[in-house]
């Protein structure tokens, strides 16, 4: 059934409000306001748009790499984080095991199930990227290749690209990617601010997770990292605390209009502390991170909901403006006019939260999701 119905807290485009939301054919179609007995509190029951990741590599053991039926697993998998739209997003390797993933996606596209998130299209982050700021990305940097992008679009949509603008033959790939409607993100990337600025200036819509695997915000030399905070409309922030500092998060919601989380996540999203592959590569996770052999972070194991809790109660931001940074704005940045809010008329998309901000109960598309 895709019909059905919650009362209680809600984060509604109007700010917090009481009352019962009811959904039919997977929409929602009433918003009915009730007295509160009570104000909010923390620990009461909360319900927020379903969180969007634009950036997510796994989850539950498996990696969108992994190809098969890997997509509709993670979908399946990150439904239960209270995530109920997403885009895959690959690594750094050679052509045939990117077609690989992107074929996975097409299917899972082609045949969603019922009560997990939407697999929205593709992050293609890299290849095309600079080996110098690899991160933990595999090492099979290249430069640009229209024709190769192009190619993996005809199998599954890329909405978002990630590349680096310093590398030859970028200025013209960026131009051609933005006529496309594309959105280019600055990533992995070793550009000087004169660089990426020109990048952003060219049509680039932002950064992929500001301040990590870039040339960083030096006084003298204020890199990427300082490009987008004088310049970005746009950008990702990894919130786990692990890869950004909550000072730095703050510098970056005061400097960037349209800032926005993303997880990161990984295989070992989900999982018990271990061993799991991230692409063609090893990572080990161990207190709440994910690392390689030499100590380098290898995305994360963060999902929205903690993210969620972390943008509260580390940097104490309200729950309005928790939920824009994990569902509203990206539903923006992707054009996604039936996203991202709670209110008549758009999509049924429901993560409901409890003591903790712990999910409760996830509704993808007017679908149960089983937690």
């Amino acid at each position: 059934m895709s019909d059905g119905n919650y009362t209680g807290w809600a984060v509604l485009p109007t700010g917090l409000w009481h009352g019962q939301l009811t959904w039919r054919d997977g929409l929602l179609c009433s918003a009915v306001e009730s007295a509160a007995a009570e104000a909010f509190a923390p620990g009461q029951t909360l319900a927020v748009p379903g969180f969007i990741d634009t950036h997510i590599h796994g989850g539950m053991g498996q990696d969108f790499m992994d190809g098969g039926d890997s997509a509709a697993h993670i979908a399946r998998a990150h439904a239960r984080f209270g995530t109920t739209a997403l885009l895959a997003t690959t690594l750094t390797a050679p052509f045939d095991s990117l077609k690989a993933a992107f074929e996975s996606v097409k299917h899972a596209m082609q045949a969603p199930e019922d009560g997990v998130a939407a697999i929205l299209g593709m992050h293609l982050e890299g290849p095309y990227i600079n080996p110098g700021k690899l991160g933990a990305q595999p090492a099979f940097a290249r430069n640009g290749d229209a024709g190769e992008i192009e190619a993996l679009h005809a199998i599954a949509p890329i909405h978002v690209i990630t590349l680096a603008p310093e590398l030859p033959g970028h200025d013209a790939l960026i131009d051609g990617l933005v006529q496309r409607g594309m959105r280019v993100q600055l990533g992995h990337s070793n550009a000087t601010y004169q660089q990426a600025a020109a990048a952003l200036k060219r049509g680039a819509s932002g950064v992929t997770h500001i301040f990590n695997a870039m040339s960083a915000l030096q006084h003298r030399a204020p890199g990427v990292a300082g490009a987008a905070l004088a310049h970005a409309t746009h950008a990702e922030v990894i919130a786990d605390t692990l890869h950004v500092h909550p000072g730095a998060i703050r510098v970056a919601l005061r400097c960037i209009p349209q800032l926005f989380c993303v997880s990161d996540a990984t295989a070992a999203t989900g999982m018990p502390d271990g061993s799991y592959a991230l692409g063609s590569q090893t990572v080990h996770k161990c207190l709440g991170a994910v690392r390689l052999a030499d100590g380098t972070l290898a995305g994360s194991c963060v999902t929205m909901a903690q993210t969620f809790a972390n943008l509260v109660d580390v940097l104490g931001l309200d729950v309005c403006q928790a939920s824009a940074l994990t569902a509203t704005r990206a539903a923006r940045y992707l054009s996604l006019a039936d996203r991202g809010e709670l209110r008549v008329g758009a999509v049924a998309d429901i993560a409901v939260l409890g003591a903790n901000w712990q999910v409760r109960r996830v509704v993808a598309r007017g679908f149960e999701v089983e937690i």
